[in-house]
């Protein structure tokens, strides 16, 4: 699978050769804003990311998790796990790495990993590339997660003009590079590539200052800013949807005609829907307000006391899919006091 040109939009898809990659195509992303370009480049990744990242890869948006069939004496239960697959991802950047660092430390450490991500996470072969340009959406560097990608990946590769730079991240990833035709890089090559990367961190212009989490977000609890923001927010779910990290599901219970087989699915879900707050007869976040508070608290400060990180991996993809532009650094700098720099 590659970055491909579809609907308008940059999406994962199975790839055949390197004419079906984005090749001499650029996005351009500002809040509440995308469009893609053709330019007379013959670089292939001057594309950062489209809407997708590789969540969808591994947490299937929808999937079967159980088949419930009645029986004489009851009812029977059959799993759905998936069927393992090897699957290569050329084109994954140092933030989508990142996010999936996340989802795997949801999904599958502690005492109960989820089977059916683990089937889709174990055979799945990465291709990383190094950012060299970066979106006015984009804070990954004040994240500390990109834009170089220092771990995660098999393969990864930094582009220039005329050449990739590649380099082995795992055992698989070495073994694949061994088998290729390529010269050792000499020094000069490798700062240059380093310079390049360093250059798009240091063009960045939206930051997050993580010093000030979490307890700073927790002490702004009752401030007025969240009043604000709700009377922009749509409660959309646009954000949710496309945010590499979160993971909020529902699960529904499909019967079929005859009322002898039930399928008991996953479907995604977001804690901007009004349904995602009410349990048992009552709403504990009934207002906007409500819900993008939690939605910001829990990325950027509960997070951290939970999971030992913050939620966000300064992708910039919540502020380029809001379709009326909130910007969550600026709410951040907002809410903790901050002057934006």
């Amino acid at each position: 699978m590659g970055p491909t040109v579809q609907d308008g939009s940059i999406q994962w898809t199975y790839i055949h050769q390197v004419e079906d990659l984005p090749i001499g195509w650029r996005d351009e992303q500002t809040p509440g804003n995308y469009r893609l370009n053709k330019t007379d480049s013959q670089n292939i990744f001057d594309i950062v990311h489209g809407p997708e990242s590789l969540k969808r890869q591994t947490f299937a948006p929808r999937e079967q998790l159980l088949q419930i069939e009645k029986t004489k004496k009851g009812f029977s239960v059959q799993e759905n796990i998936p069927q393992s697959e090897q699957v290569a991802i050329l084109g994954v950047r140092a933030c989508d790495l990142a996010g999936l660092t996340m989802q795997d430390r949801i999904f599958l450490q502690d005492q109960f990993p989820d089977p059916y991500y683990q089937a889709r996470r174990q055979n799945l072969f990465l291709v990383a590339v190094n950012c060299t340009r970066a979106h006015e959406t984009c804070f990954c560097a004040s994240m500390g997660t990109g834009p170089k990608a220092e771990s995660g990946y098999d393969l990864v590769l930094t582009e220039s003009d005329q050449e990739f730079l590649i380099q082995g991240g795992s055992p698989r990833g070495e073994e694949i590079l061994e088998s290729l035709t390529v010269s050792p890089a000499e020094d000069l090559q490798i700062q240059e590539h380093d310079e390049r990367i360093a250059a798009c961190a240091a063009s960045q212009t939206r930051k997050v200052n993580q010093s000030s989490l979490p307890q700073g977000l927790y002490d702004a609890h009752d401030h007025r800013r969240w009043d604000e923001v709700a009377t922009r927010c749509l409660a959309c779910t646009n954000c949710t949807m496309v945010c590499p990290t979160c993971f909020c599901h529902t699960v529904e219970e499909t019967p079929d005609l005859t009322q002898h087989t039930t399928e008991h699915v996953r479907v995604w879900d977001s804690c901007f829907t009004p349904d995602h707050g009410y349990i048992h007869g009552k709403n504990f976040r009934p207002t906007i307000k409500d819900r993008y508070r939690m939605w910001l608290t829990h990325k950027m400060a509960s997070w951290i006391d939970q999971f030992g990180s913050s939620g966000c991996v300064g992708c910039g993809r919540c502020i380029t899919w809001c379709p009326v532009g909130i910007d969550v650094t600026e709410e951040l700098h907002a809410l903790l006091g901050e002057k934006e720099s």
